[in-house]
């Protein structure tokens, strides 16, 4: 071969990305118009021996162009999986259905046998599932594995097309004893509504064989999802169902949580934004907990949940061992939120340099507190002095800033400055907390705990005294979010991960040891144990280090709940 040939073809491969029998032209924006423009790729899909897979996604096809491209795959019978989504870009919708008709007579006659077809992102309408009903209907599709149609507007119409060609193939690849068996259908954002989802139900009943169903945004509401969920009993190997942003309501919700029964192997449920509401958030609940054994993701975000419900379902997945993420964003009543995400990883340590950090700040602080102490005690002898011209000068104005040495212990907690607060620490304490802030509670409780002491009686008491005060005079407002209490708690041990980018605290065993105390109290929700014992079971890196008060504690919250 001429090395102006080894460079011409080097270069053609460059550009289209060749890969284990896939040519790719996937993101390169031409603008093919017609059969000049694509005279290049044409060739290029000629000479490729064993062509498998075809990526046109990312470029424009016109009319004739589609039509040069089609008479070039009419001899490739090898070819599989043809990715074709955002391929009609600035094009009439008019001119979208011939092209496909073009595209898939050509795959009919080279005896292709696909097992994947992506025409996301399309925008073609009913007319365009029109223009590839043949295909589908054919034997080229009886192997079709997965079929994505995301967000190709197919509204009603398009959807029962859809869903009519399927059930067709079915018949007929069943009469050869091959039926078609589709694994994964993603059609979101279609418009698809009740009559639609009904019709694709039928079709997905039939085959039994649906692994992944996305169907998110389509407006189905609890008649639509009652089909579907009546569909998904028939298909025990489902593992991804995903209908967010759909209308559920209690109808639909109860429904779907009866197919959840049937589905063992499903692994990511994604009902946000569903309006399941508190029954059918509890009736999903209730599923959940009695099967679904390597569930791994469940969201139940937004669906107007009421903070019980919240913990029905939190208490419902504390056993699911491969469970790495619940989503309760937009839970009722609390302004927190539940979201656990086991991949993310541990945070990273910084330890040493932040001590060092405290340390610094500590001694500055200190430093602080004696002039502040000095300056009190001349103050209060010029006050004194002056008693006798009726002269006066204050040593605190009249708003009562934090005393320094509450401000002190908050800011660097230690065993010594907790006790040096005197009997009026849990007072003082109380004081200087925002209790209407659930977070700011949280973070309080744990930096007392931190300084806790089993084998010293005066410190175990003092922190004991202290958290009580704060906590009851928390729980007992009526402005006071217990939900979020348990919630922000939570994420500042580690447990559960925030959105707001919390970095979680170096947990000790005094932590765990002051919460077993608390859950055992008349103040305590016994409603947030149930939440406690789901998040505390369940192996988590970061309570490693704390083996004998992680497992008290697990014991006083399994025995708490079991006497509520």
């Amino acid at each position: 071969m001429a090395t102006d040939d080894v460079a011409q073809l080097a270069d053609s491969l460059a550009k289209t990305g060749v890969e284990d029998g896939e040519l790719s032209y996937k993101g390169q924006g031409r603008k093919l118009d017609d059969a000049q423009s694509v005279e290049e790729m044409v060739k290029e899909i000629q000479d490729f021996e064993g062509l498998q897979a075809l990526r046109l996604e990312g470029n424009t096809v016109g009319v004739e162009a589609a039509q040069a491209i089609a008479k070039a795959l009419e001899t490739k019978s090898a070819l599989m999986r043809c990715y074709w989504s955002d391929m009609f870009t600035g094009r009439l919708r008019s001119e979208i259905p011939p092209s496909l008709n073009s595209l898939g007579d050509a795959l009919m006659l080279a005896g292709a046998r696909l097992t994947v077809l992506d025409l996301s992102d399309n925008a073609f309408g009913p007319d365009g599932v029109k223009g590839i009903e043949n295909l589908l209907k054919s034997s080229t599709c009886y192997t079709l594995q997965e079929l994505r149609l995301n967000n190709c507007g197919m509204g009603i119409g398009g959807g029962k097309i859809l869903a009519a060609s399927l059930i067709y193939n079915h018949k007929k690849s069943s009469a050869v004893g091959s039926p078609l068996s589709l694994k994964v259908f993603v059609a979101g954002r279609n418009r698809l509504e009740n009559d639609g989802a009904t019709a694709l139900a039928q079709a997905f009943k039939l085959m039994g064989s649906m692994e992944e169903v996305h169907m998110p945004q389509n407006g189905i509401n609890h008649a639509g999802v009652t089909a579907l969920a009546e569909a998904m009993q028939h298909n025990p190997g489902l593992r991804i169902l995903n209908l967010n942003d759909n209308t559920f309501t209690e109808k639909g919700a109860m429904a779907m949580a009866q197919a959840l029964k049937h589905l063992r192997s499903i692994q990511v449920i994604n009902f946000g934004d569903c309006l399941v509401r508190p029954e059918g958030a509890k009736a999903i609940a209730v599923s959940v907990s009695e099967g679904l054994p390597i569930l791994k993701e469940l969201n139940l975000s937004y669906g107007e949940i009421t903070e019980d419900a919240a913990l029905v379902v939190a208490q419902a997945v504390k056993d699911k061992d491969q469970l790495e993420k619940l989503d309760l964003n937009g839970t009722k009543n609390a302004v927190g939120m539940l979201f656990y995400d086991e991949d993310e990883g541990e945070p990273e340590d910084d330890d040493d340099e932040e001590d060092e950090d405290d340390d610094e700040e500590e001694d500055d602080d200190e430093d602080d507190v004696d002039e502040e102490e000095v300056e009190e005690e001349e103050e209060e002898e010029e006050e004194e002095e002056s008693t006798g011209n009726k002269v006066r000068h204050f040593s605190t104005p009249q708003s009562t800033p934090r005393p320094p040495e509450v401000s002190s212990f908050l800011s660097f907690p230690s065993p010594d400055k907790l006790l040096k607060l005197g009997p009026t620490r849990a007072l003082l304490i109380e004081q200087q907390v925002d209790v209407s802030d659930a977070t700011k509670t949280a973070e309080a409780f744990l930096k007392i705990a931190s300084v806790y002491k089993e084998d010293n009686t005066e410190v175990r008491n003092a922190v004991l005294d202290s958290i009580d005060g704060l906590l009851r005079k928390a729980f007992t407002s009526s402005s006071f979010q217990g939900y979020s209490f348990v919630s922000s708690l939570l994420v500042l041990l580690g447990l559960i991960k925030s959105e707001d980018k919390v970095k979680p605290v170096i947990v000790v065993p005094g932590h765990l040891q002051a919460l077993e105390h608390v859950v055992r109290q008349d103040y305590f929700p016994k409603e947030s144990v149930a939440v406690l014992e789901a998040f505390m079971s369940r192996n988590n890196k970061t309570l490693e280090s704390c083996g004998n008060a992680k497992n008290n504690l697990q014991s006083t919250l399994q025995r708490v709940r079991s006497q509520s």
